[in-house]
């Protein structure tokens, strides 16, 4: 049984899954949980020299600062940190966030323990792990060919974009919205013209359901 065993952070919101999952990584030889977090901000507060884990398994949504914002800032302060995603979301849009913001892996909640054993070694010894699934959807979205560029564009969002459209499925009003991020209403018109083609949608609902289904917004 190996001694020296690496140190993991795991944060969720959902306290019985959470501790169902400090359980299982508890249950690895490799590995010893010694964090148990609500949120990204719980993370950011425990995280010290004498307190600082090797990988983090991190939810992907959580209220206030969730997976996406807590990845960046980590990618940020502590890059040396291996992080690891847990979601119920695998789409283009989220892959690509994900790759942007550092992470090293990402895998579905309905994973199979084996699968979370072997993706935490991967990380662990700071390489890459993606499911099978979400191997096949980058190497579709990276294919050169007219047509997947399409989807490539689709996938990558600016932080202004996301944030529109984070805007844009609440009941603010667009002039409101432009008053949020300090912009004109004429260059809001432009971001919903631009995400209306980019997204192919028709309206704001449509833009609220393409942010829900990749998991931009949560309800």
């Amino acid at each position: 049984m190996t001694t020296n065993k690496i140190n993991v952070s795991l944060v969720d919101d959902h306290v019985l899954l959470r501790e169902a999952l400090v359980n299982l990584v508890n249950t690895f030889d490799e590995f010893k949980v010694i964090a148990s977090l609500n949120s990204g901000y719980e993370l950011v507060n425990s995280l010290s020299d004498s307190i600082r884990p090797e990988v983090i398994l991190l939810d992907l949504n959580m209220p206030g600062m969730d997976g996406f914002e807590t990845a960046k800032w980590l990618f940020k302060v502590h890059p040396e940190i291996n992080i690891l995603i847990l979601t119920m979301y695998d789409s283009e849009i989220a892959l690509i966030r994900l790759l942007q913001a550092g992470v090293k892996g990402f895998l579905k909640k309905d994973t199979h323990p084996n699968e979370l054993r072997i993706a935490l070694k991967a990380v662990s010894a700071g390489g890459y792990y993606y499911s099978q699934d979400t191997t096949g959807k980058l190497a579709t979205l990276f294919q050169r060919d007219f047509e997947n560029q399409h989807f490539v564009d689709k996938a990558i969002l600016s932080e202004k974009e996301i944030e529109f459209l984070r805007l844009a499925s609440t009941d603010k009003t667009y002039k409101e919205i432009a008053s949020e991020l300090k912009i004109s209403p004429r260059a809001i018109d432009g971001y919903r013209d631009t995400l209306f083609e980019k997204l192919d949608v028709k309206s704001r609902v449509g833009l609220a359901i393409y942010a829900v289904k990749n998991g931009i917004v949560i309800f």
